[in-house]
């Protein structure tokens, strides 16, 4: 039984791929899989419709130092690759749980996952499956953070979720600022005057049109998606 009402019905959890790594810097670590899953269980148990978008920078990031090589395009279709591995990981831990799972992918690859098509997102949902999309949107020069604003308003999510390795959005790096400031409550204006690393413009935008709030919370605090889906005041909220 769920021992906490949700405040949300239907979610966008965007994790990043440096996440899955855990304490790695690349690859994809288990125990960190296996805790993410099992926090989404748990959160499907308080009856929360729930979809992801996961990234892909634990393996393939499409770096732009100057010495490399690749081209731009080239290496955001690699990148878009690089996700479509860590939502199968996401899918097969899910599944051992007993959690049915489905992975969407915006690049057509039908041996392994279903092409990304609304009507059958929205049906999936409509079942009680999680959804995993993977590919991005599909296109280069757009982020995994803009595939998630996408995806959330196609499916009619609530809000997006986005999980990051920092308690929230600050004024600077709180790695190496100590006098940098957490905002609880920001404008999504506040968020594209003042340049803050949330999201990029575009995904911020598509929120900002389409009216769906934002919360940016440490996904390496365990139980910390059930609290905001719980609606306990954690992290930042952009809205």
């Amino acid at each position: 039984m769920p021992n906490s009402k949700p405040k949300y019905k239907r979610i966008m959890l965007k994790i990043s791929g440096e996440a899955l790594a855990g304490k790695n810097k690349s690859g994809i670590d288990y125990d960190t899989v296996y805790s993410i899953a099992k926090e989404i269980k748990e959160v499907r148990e308080m009856g929360v419709t729930v979809a992801l978008v996961v990234g892909g920078g634990n393996i393939f990031r499409g770096g732009r130092g100057k010495n490399f090589k690749i081209d731009r395009v080239v290496g955001d279709y690699m990148g878009m690759l690089a996700t479509i591995i860590n939502a199968m990981a996401l899918q097969d831990t899910l599944e051992q749980m007993g959690v049915e799972t489905r992975v969407l992918s915006a690049i057509d690859m039908q041996e392994i996952a279903e092409p990304f098509i609304r009507r059958r997102a929205q049906r999936h949902l409509q079942k009680g499956r999680v959804v995993i999309f993977g590919g991005g949107t599909g296109n280069p020069y757009f982020t995994t953070d803009t595939a998630a604003a996408l995806r959330a308003i196609e499916i009619g999510a609530e809000v997006v979720l986005k999980a990051t390795k920092v308690s929230g959005v600050y004024s600077g790096d709180p790695e190496t600022d100590k006098n940098a400031k957490k905002f609880d409550e920001l404008t999504y204006m506040d968020v594209l005057n003042k340049n803050l690393k949330v999201m990029d413009s575009a995904a911020i935008s598509l929120c900002m049109d389409n009216n769906i709030p934002l919360i940016i919370f440490n996904l390496n605090e365990k139980g910390n998606i059930k609290k905001v889906v719980s609606g306990k005041t954690i992290g930042t909220i952009v809205r």
